[in-house]
């Protein structure tokens, strides 16, 4: 990892987020990589593996309901935290931050679907 960057660094495993608990702020690696998983023990299912400038819990900056996946890092991972107000301050000076941040909701909810469309077949 390097040095005099912001963003806090995770242990290889230790969690980020944890499913179910209320979030408030987003997510950006910076260095190393997580993943995306839901469930528990033999229940558990991966949903993404994440990598340096990937995203996640931005679901928590438009419902602050509870996080609908557990994050893990992979390896140590340098993590930075964007609450809604530095959030909201990139999209002003950025607007196309905006549509990135749908485009890439969108392709998560499509994955999604592959994954629930495939879990089916297999029952």
């Amino acid at each position: 990892m390097s040095s005099g960057e912001l963003g806090k660094v995770y242990a290889d495993g230790e969690l980020i987020v944890h499913e179910g608990e209320v979030g408030d702020c987003m997510y950006v690696i910076q260095e190393g990589q997580a993943e995306a998983f839901v469930g528990e023990g033999a229940n558990e299912i991966r949903l993404n593996i994440l990598d340096p400038g990937d995203f996640f819990g931005e679901m928590a900056l438009f419902d602050r309901d509870d996080r609908s996946a557990s994050v893990r890092a992979l390896g140590a991972a340098r993590v930075l935290t964007v609450d809604k107000k530095n959030f909201m301050r990139r999209v002003h000076e950025d607007p196309a931050l905006a549509f990135r941040l749908v485009e890439t909701m969108s392709l998560r909810i499509r994955n999604l679907l592959d994954k629930l469309s495939e879990l089916e077949s297999k029952q």
